[in-house]
């Protein structure tokens, strides 16, 4: 029990509420921080984590615990995450589209996502050249992208892989390796220190991983409830993007390691 400043004590069934609802705030709780606010041992909290993930409320990681959904195999549906952090995702978005500059002519790609199909929702308004190249391998940017008259549209083909609605496989993989666009747009589940930028699914990670390769210029979009988390499978390390468009500062470590690979953090 934790003696509160109004002289009541707070028991264990309340102090685990606290922490589903802290989980569900903030997307991830530390031990030593919910030690530090309830005033008890960090070993109170590890059984009291213990016991949460027991039920099926959270799931432990080093030094904390975050939400079940968010598993190094969960992956939402795209309705699903189209509806999260939607203003952020738009932010980013307006944010991103500074990477083509004045005038751009080149050549575009884009991956598949919720955070990506913000980017090309909003391109119409920025395009001032009659005419420029976009690729991408998602179904529903095609149909997004095929409306506005400036873009001349290549969609890349392969199995259509249902939860995110993307041409994935090795005829996919092997028809990004072909181009050099100029300019690549990519979407994450997590981006981490030591880990890079991962997904869920390893036939997704291989389309990213082709993307990267080819793109002369990589350009990370991701809303911060990415920044920190570690998927399945990797795609690219650090040094292997050149701009991260987020919409609030990283944490120190991921800071340093970001500067370190020479990559650009915007803030949306």
């Amino acid at each position: 029990m934790w003696e509160t400043n109004e002289g009541r004590k707070m028991y264990a069934t309340e102090r685990h509420d606290l922490i589903e609802r802290l989980l569900g705030d903030e997307g991830r709780v530390s031990v030593v921080d919910l030690a530090r606010r309830f005033d008890v041992t960090t070993e109170t909290i590890r059984r009291d984590l213990d016991l949460l993930e027991q039920s099926g409320a959270l799931r432990r990681v080093h030094g904390g615990a975050v939400p079940n959904e968010r598993a190094s195999t969960t992956e939402s549906s795209l309705g699903e995450r189209a509806l999260r952090h939607a203003p952020a995702k738009s932010a980013i978005a307006r944010r991103a589209l500074d990477a083509l500059g004045e005038g751009f002519r080149g050549s575009v790609f884009f991956d598949a996502g919720t955070t990506t199909a913000a980017v090309a929702a909003q391109l119409a308004p920025r395009l001032t050249a009659s005419r420029i190249d976009v690729v991408t391998h998602a179904l529903p940017l095609a149909t997004a992208l095929a409306a506005v008259p400036q873009v001349s549209l290549s969609v890349i083909g392969g199995r259509v892989r249902p939860l995110t609605e993307a041409a994935v496989g090795a005829d996919t993989v092997r028809a990004i390796a072909g181009l050099r666009p100029d300019v690549a747009f990519l979407g994450t589940n997590g981006l981490s220190t030591g880990f890079g930028a991962s997904t869920p699914d390893a036939d997704e990670a291989a389309v990213k991983s082709a993307i990267v390769r080819s793109a002369r210029r990589v350009v990370l979009v991701a809303d911060a409830e990415k920044l920190g988390r570690e998927l399945l499978v990797s795609f690219a390390s650090l040094d292997e993007i050149d701009v991260l468009v987020t919409d609030a500062a990283p944490d120190a470590p991921l800071a340093a390691a970001l500067d370190d690979a020479g990559v650009e953090v915007w803030l949306a």
